[in-house]
Formats: structure tokens, sequence, C-alpha cells
């Protein structure tokens, strides 16, 4: 599907520098464009190659002065990259949507599944379950007994969603993903080994939620492990028992939420974020990479970094002495010397 600059430039309601006619048919990276693909430039870091791509037209800011000739036609927008967002949602919205229930998938006969819906072969849909009109279910994924999945929501091959649970409408579960697993819930005995201790919950996902890939959400020992309105959780992410993740907010790979902590909403995740159970974390709470959270947030909007977490200011002030260790150890040791000269001298005197 064809679209000239003109069009785009009239739904993203940009400005068009240069030739409004000029068509493309695809995205691409700016440093890798070509003839009839438009692209875009968000990051400064990336300015140079705007002068070299070969992208047929790129979105740019409003702010962006080039400093010498462009081949590409221009849309000048407010924001490029939420513009590309936008376009990608569209591509996204025109693709062919798969329909219809594939006569290998298995689909229990209590189960109740909504108009135009997909469920592809090898998919299991266990007894009394919903399917909402207008969602697709890839195939090999498990739908538990007595799950309920909304409407417009995508499961992806090989998700499994265990007994009980709830996936809201609009929501997407990438492959491999687990919804409502056993929590780690274990007795020590006297003899060093563990009795299980049944993890009878649920868990609740609501509206617009996307779950990526082999990210495991664990159901609650009593009651409901909690996933709000419009987060954003990425790949191989686990959130332990009786959680409860707040609106809006996003959290990158590899990070663990312990159990029975409370995330607040608008908080942000970077990589690898730990955070240990039974506590509470306030709106809007950043986390660094890598950063470890042993004590709860109480004060709103905080940036926090580092093992154990600290403001960010004050961790990047420790870490550039930090970094200077060596040095700052070689005069301590030069010190040292000195101290025991002088002493030696006043002594001798």
């Amino acid at each position: 599907m064809n679209f000239s600059a003109q069009q785009i430039a009239a739904f993203l309601k940009g400005t068009i520098i240069g030739n409004p006619e000029v068509t493309v048919s695809n995205l691409s990276k700016i440093e890798e464009g070509q003839p009839g693909s438009i692209s875009f430039l968000s990051n400064p870091k990336y300015t140079e190659y705007i002068y070299t791509t070969k992208a047929s037209i790129v979105l740019v800011n409003n702010n962006f002065e080039p400093k010498k000739p462009i081949s590409a036609t221009l849309i000048k927008v407010d924001d490029a990259y939420k513009s590309l967002a936008l376009l990608l949602n569209l591509v996204e919205q025109n693709k062919e949507k798969k329909t219809g229930i594939d006569p290998l998938a298995f689909i229990s006969k209590t189960a109740t599944v909504g108009e135009n819906v997909y469920i592809g072969p090898f998919a299991f849909i266990g007894e009394n379950a919903i399917i909402g009109k207008n969602s697709l279910v890839y195939p090999s994924s498990f739908i538990g007994d007595n799950v309920k999945i909304g409407e417009n929501t995508i499961i992806f091959s090989g998700v499994k969603i265990y007994e009980n649970c709830i996936i809201g409408n609009n929501c997407i579960l990438h492959a491999g993903a687990v919804i409502g697993s056993d929590g780690f819930g274990f007795a020590p005995i006297e003899d060093g080994s563990y009795d299980k201790i049944a993890q009878i919950g649920n868990v609740i996902i609501e509206d617009s939620v996307e779950i990526g890939a082999n990210s495991t959400i664990d159901c609650a020992t009593m009651g409901s492990t909690i996933i709000h309105n419009g987060c954003k959780i990425d790949n191989l992410v686990q959130i332990a028992h009786n959680v409860e993740i707040g609106e809006n907010t996003a959290i990158a790979a590899q990070s663990g939420i312990a159990g029975s902590t409370k995330v607040g909403k608008n908080c942000i995740f970077a990589g690898q974020v730990g955070i240990s159970g039974h506590l509470s974390i306030a709106n809007g709470t950043r986390f660094g990479a890598q950063s470890g959270v042993s004590s709860s947030i109480k004060k709103e909007n905080l940036t926090l970094l580092g093992t154990p977490i600290q403001d960010i200011n004050k961790f990047k002030r420790s870490n550039a002495v930090y970094r200077n260790l060596p040095e700052l150890q070689n005069i301590v040791t030069e010190l040292q010397k000195e101290i025991k000269r002088l002493k030696e001298i006043i002594e001798n005197k």
C-alpha cells in the first residue's frame, strides 16, 4: 500500500518540506533508508544520517533546521517519534486480520466464544472459558478453565493462562507468557525440607495491557495478583504472587518484583530492576537499570538508581568517586607514608 507525503502529512497534521507527491510503501531506519521508504529523526545522535539517507520521506521535529542539503522530503511534526508510532499503528491496523476457528483447535463445549474470533490449531480452550469478540488466540496456546478474555485481545502462540484468570480488553500477550502459575510459596519444616503452600488465587489483567514474551505473572496465594490498565511489561519479567501494578507503569526486561509488593501508577522500571517483597512503591517512581530496591518508596516522582537505591544525582556523584578509587587509594597510601615519615622526624627530635 502506497502513501504520498501529502497523505501522511494530512494524517499527522505535519508540514511538508519538499515534494508532496513522493510516495512510500514501507518504513526504514534512517541509516538504512532506501527509496520508497519513510524514516524518522528524533534522536540527535542520528542527525548525520539525514544528509545521506536514501529514504524518500523523513519525519522530523518542528524545531529541526538542516545545515546541509537533504534529498528526502521532510515532514515536520511536533514529535517525530510519536508520529512514527501513529504510522506504525496505522500499518498494523491495515493488516489482514485472522478469523475463524481451526478444526485442530480444542474448545470445551462449555466455553463461550464471541464473534469474529480467531482460534489457531492446537489451541486449548478449557471449560467455562470466555473469549471476547474480535480476539485472537494463536496456535498452541492454553486457556484454562474459567478464564475470561476480553474483546480485541491478542494471545500469541504458546501463551499459558491458568484457570480462573481474567484478561481485559485490548490486551496483547506475547509468545510464551505464563499467566497464573503458582507463586513461590513454601513453608520450611524441621528436617530442612519445605511444604508447598497452595496458591488458590488468580491473576487479573485489566484493559490495554501488553505482556512481553516469556514473562511470568504468578497467581495470588489468596485473592488476586493485579496488573492495572495500560501497563506495559517487557520480555522476561517476573511478577510474583499478590503483587499489584498501578496504571500505565512500564517494566523493562529481566526485572523482577517479589511477592505482595504494591507498585504505584506511572512508574518506570529500566532493565534488571529487582524489588523485594511486601514493599510499597509511590506513583511516578523511576528506577534506573539494575537498581536493587529493599525498602518502600513513599515520595512520588523520584528517579532512583543503584544497589541499594539512592537519588540519581547522588548516585552519579558517588559513582564518580568510585571510578577514581584506585587513584584515591594511591593518594591515601602516599599520605600514610608521609605521615609515617613526619612522625619519625618528630620522634627523632
